[in-house]
C-alpha cells in the first residue's frame, strides 16, 4: 500500500488549509487504495481570519492545532517527517501556504520558507518520490525547488511570481495536472480558478491518481 504524507497549513481558506481540498485529498488517497498520515509544523499562524466577516482577529492560533480539526486529532508535527517512511508528499492549498508554510503572500519571489516544510520537499525530491501541490501551494514548491513546471490555473499575479523564481509556469484548467516528469513534481489549480465543489474533487481525483502512477 502507497503511503502518502498530506501537508496542512491550518483549517480554513484564508489563513490556513482550505478546508474542501484537504478532505477531498484525504479520501482520493484512501479511495484509490493508498494510506496516508497527516503533519502540520508546529508554528504560531500568520493571522487569524475571520472566515464570516473576512476581517483580522486580535488573537493567535497554532498551524498544528488548527489543522488538527480537519485532521479529527490524528496528526503528527512535521519536525517527525521521515522521507523514507512515505511514498509521496502532497499539500492542499489555501493562504495557509503562502502565509504560514512561506511567506509568498507577502514577500512574493523573495519569499521565505518554513524550515521544515523545504526540508521535506528537498528530502522527498533527492528520494526521487512523487511531490503533489493545490491551488497555491505550487508556489511553494516552486521557490524550494526553482527550476520546476507548476500551475496555479491562470492568475497572472501569481504565475509572475513564479516565473521570478525559477519555475515556469503552464496554464490550466479545472481538474487539469501538470506533471514536471524530470521532478516528479504534480499540480493542479483548484480553487486558484473560479471552481466548483464538484470540480475540486475532479482535480483532487486526478492529481492522487497521476501521482500513484
Amino acid at each position: 500500500m502507497k503511503k502518502f504524507a498530506v501537508i496542512l497549513a491550518g483549517c480554513g481558506v484564508f489563513d490556513g488549509a482550505e478546508i474542501h481540498e484537504a478532505t477531498f485529498t484525504l479520501l482520493a488517497i484512501a479511495q484509490q487504495g493508498a494510506f496516508y498520515e497527516i503533519f502540520a509544523p508546529d508554528i504560531d499562524q500568520y493571522h487569524v481570519i475571520n472566515h464570516l466577516t473576512h476581517k483580522e482577529m486580535p488573537e493567535k492560533r497554532n498551524v498544528l492545532v488548527e489543522s488538527a480539526r480537519i485532521a479529527r486529532g490524528k496528526i503528527k508535527p512535521l519536525s517527525q517527517f521521515r522521507a523514507s517512511d512515505f511514498d509521496a508528499i502532497i499539500f492542499p492549498g489555501g493562504f495557509g501556504a503562502a502565509k504560514n508554510l512561506s511567506t509568498i503572500a507577502f514577500d512574493g519571489p523573495n519569499a521565505k520558507v518554513n524550515p521544515e516544510v523545504e526540508a521535506a520537499v528537498k528530502a522527498m525530491h533527492k528520494a526521487g518520490k512523487p511531490i503533489g501541490a493545490l491551488c497555491i501551494a505550487p508556489a511553494v514548491i516552486a521557490r524550494i525547488l526553482g527550476n520546476v513546471e507548476v500551475t496555479i490555473g491562470n492568475d497572472p499575479g501569481t504565475a509572475g511570481t513564479i516565473e521570478k523564481m525559477g519555475g515556469k509556469h503552464i496554464k490550466a484548467t479545472h481538474g487539469e495536472v501538470i506533471i514536471d516528469k524530470k521532478n516528479k513534481v504534480f499540480t493542479t489549480p483548484c480553487y486558484m480558478l473560479d471552481a466548483t465543489i464538484v470540480q475540486i474533487y475532479e482535480g483532487v481525483m486526478n492529481i492522487v491518481r497521476e501521482m500513484l502512477k
